[in-house]
């Protein structure tokens, strides 16, 4: 199983969480500050990271930049707001996925497997990897490059752009993407594809107003593939 950090100023519910989670077969270490929390991160090195938002010392916002920083570790925020700024925010800080309290152990156990599963997927993708036009995904170093600058994307948006560029000139609608790169489990949550999309648009286009990659198909979903202006 996995190795994970669970990062929340909530002493009763990380010691109740951490030992269900434990029972799943985990080895979970828990902090309850945002300083120690991003120093036990970086001497540590967990395989995923549950973090809440409000706490002393760093919240976790700050928490996530810093991760952020040097690591795409896969991070699940966990936190009472439920508003629609704040979950942009997270996504735009690079958070592959989303909880909301309260919650059930089981549901977030779900989706730790599943931002796990997501995570070994893009590790264990082909090696040969593949480009279109100027853009170019290198599976085996988990790298995306524009002419000659890098791209650094987090597992997630890496996935959604190998799923995307690997069905080149075909329409793939939300239901197909979140199935293609967040699992089945996850159909209900449509979503995270415009979310994850603009994001993405932010990262590998020029201008994301205009974009050159990724192309929305009114009423159908989503296309990769090159346009150039005129």
């Amino acid at each position: 199983m996995a190795d994970l950090l669970l990062i929340d100023d909530d002493l009763g519910l990380t010691d109740l969480l951490a030992d269900y989670l434990r029972n799943q077969g985990h080895t979970v270490r828990v902090e309850n500050d945002g300083l120690v929390g991003i120093r036990q991160f970086f001497t540590g090195k967990p395989d995923l990271v549950i973090l809440d938002v409000t706490m002393p010392q760093r919240d976790g916002w700050e928490v996530l930049m810093r991760i952020r920083e040097l690591s795409v570790t896969p991070v699940i925020m966990l936190t009472a707001r439920d508003e629609e700024a704040n979950i942009l925010q997270g996504f735009s800080l690079g958070v592959d996925d989303y909880v909301t309290k309260p919650f059930s152990f089981a549901q977030l156990a779900a989706r730790v497997q599943a931002v796990l599963h997501r995570a070994s997927l893009v590790t264990d993708e082909d090696e040969i990897g593949f480009q279109q036009g100027d853009l170019v995904v290198d599976p085996a170093t988990k790298s995306v490059w524009r002419g000659d600058e890098r791209i650094h994307l987090t597992p997630t948006e890496f996935k959604l752009l190998a799923a995307l560029m690997q069905r080149a000139g075909q329409v793939l609608s939300p239901e197909e993407l979140v199935n293609a790169v967040w699992g089945p489990e996850y159909a209900d949550e449509v979503g995270y594809v415009r979310r994850y999309v603009w994001h993405l648009r932010q990262k590998i286009e020029k201008d994301p107003k205009h974009p050159r990659y990724i192309h929305n198909e009114r009423g159908y979903g989503y296309c990769f593939q090159i346009m150039d202006s005129e």
